[in-house]
């Protein structure tokens, strides 16, 4: 799409064509697409200053002026989904290579790709009894190769949200558990020849994080599954890719942790200058269901400076699309926007300096409502992998179709309560 066909679109009625796209995207599509995303921008910062001018000027904005306002931002949205879109699509190689290249490894795909095809499950099950592996055990299914459950998990790192951003520990068992210290063992400073007071020990807590099962149940026709040409791993990592990516996106942040992760929305809150361990703490925006209407932005920097510096230095927001678009609107005290587009193809759009992760997960704004977090989430969050996905074949229940009922098991939690702060919006 060209400068001038946005440029156009911008004035006319109807919103930003977005192009239709299939297959690997070429760098050049990305460059133009990113081009266009920043135009939009360019043109959306000039509709809103002539609209505050307005308000400034007749205390109201003119009728024309805001829906071009309107008509802009949803342009914005639609140009940076396309630029997302392009760049996850240039983020998935076919799979090709083999991670493990030892014989029992090359016998096990082979065996797992003709299961798949033909239902051939005979060599697959000898394998599986033979490797005594904890993750094979009798549940259902046979694990897939090694190198379609690392796709698979890489995939998901850049599709969810939450776990592009948190801690991921991989486990053999149904449950992590994990030691935290609350607070950090007594120290201090000595002489040489100065006697060694005993030091208190820290206070200790114990985490625990269940695996719940997953699964995604994605149907095939015969004519596929018998064309040779088809890759039979690219395809289910394909298909199970989003149903994993959005039912996780769901639990990581409001997940009540029955039969499922815990969100961190789920777990208890204080207010920042009340705050305790087992709590997250939060900021209020000072008014319900809003921002505030005076300086809107100092939530922000509240919110920021909530979490203590270590915390600060590897921290990003996390919002949905909807409220990311409000926030595009705020200027700081010098009139400059605190929403930043990305630096360059691949960078995230940034307030004070600190990237924005969207998660359609979030609450929108609402009375009361927890839209925004705050916090270093690798070290607040953690997620636990359990190793073993596995494909059980089903060519019974939805004849012509057959079924391949996929199953992964995860858990999640707040590890650190210090690491996350939330946004609330109401009054106190």
């Amino acid at each position: 799409m060209s400068k001038q066909h946005l440029s156009k679109s911008l004035g006319a009625k109807t919103p930003v064509e977005i192009k239709a796209h299939t297959g690997t995207p070429t760098s050049l599509e990305v460059v133009d697409a990113f081009d266009d995303f920043m135009h939009a921008f360019e043109a959306f910062k000039e509709t809103n200053d002539e609209r505050l001018s307005q308000i400034e000027q007749r205390v109201g904005a003119d009728v024309v002026t805001v829906e071009k306002m309107n008509r802009i931002e949803r342009s914005l949205d639609n140009q940076q989904s396309r630029v997302d879109t392009l760049l996850l699509k240039a983020k998935r190689p076919a799979l090709g290579g083999s991670i493990a290249s030892s014989t029992e490894a090359l016998e096990h795909k082979r065996a797992f790709h003709s299961y798949v095809r033909h239902g051939a499950e005979g060599n697959l099950k000898a394998l599986e009894a033979k490797a005594w592996s904890v993750a094979s055990l009798p549940d259902g299914g046979y694990l897939v190769p090694e190198e379609l459950e690392t796709e698979i998990t890489r995939r998901l790192s850049v599709v969810s949200p939450i776990r592009s951003i948190a801690g991921i520990k991989q486990v053999t068992g149904s449950m992590y558990k994990r030691p935290f210290a609350i607070n950090g063992a007594e120290t201090g400073w000595v002489g040489e020849t100065d006697p060694r007071p005993e030091t208190l020990t820290p206070t200790l807590e114990q985490l625990e994080f269940p695996t719940m099962e997953l699964y995604a149940m994605p149907a095939a026709t015969a004519t596929l599954l018998d064309d040779a040409a088809t890759n039979v791993d690219e395809w289910i990592a394909e298909e199970v890719e989003t149903a994993f990516a959005e039912q996780e996106g769901i639990a990581f942040i409001s997940g009540d942790g029955v039969n499922k992760p815990r969100g961190f929305l789920d777990y208890p809150t204080l207010a920042e200058q009340n705050w305790a361990w087992g709590n997250l703490g939060y900021v209020p925006t000072g008014t319900a269901g809003d921002f505030a209407a005076a300086d809107p932005f100092d939530s922000f920097i509240f919110l920021t400076y909530a979490l203590r510096a270590p915390y600060r230095q590897n921290a990003s927001w996390v919002m949905n699309r909807g409220v990311q678009a409000q926030v595009r609107r705020f200027k700081d005290a010098d009139g400059n926007y605190i929403w930043q587009p990305p630096t360059g193809i691949g960078a995230q759009a940034s307030i004070l300096n600190h990237p924005i992760v969207e998660a359609e997960d979030m609450p929108n704004i609402g009375t009361d409502t927890f839209s925004v977090a705050f916090g270093d989430f690798n070290r607040g969050y953690l997620i636990v992998d359990r190793l073993g996905i596995r494909v059980l074949r089903d060519p019974f229940s939805k004849k012509p179709y057959v079924l391949f009922y996929t199953t992964k098991r995860v858990g999640g939690g707040v590890l650190d309560y210090n690491a996350i702060k939330l946004l609330k919006f109401g009054v106190s």
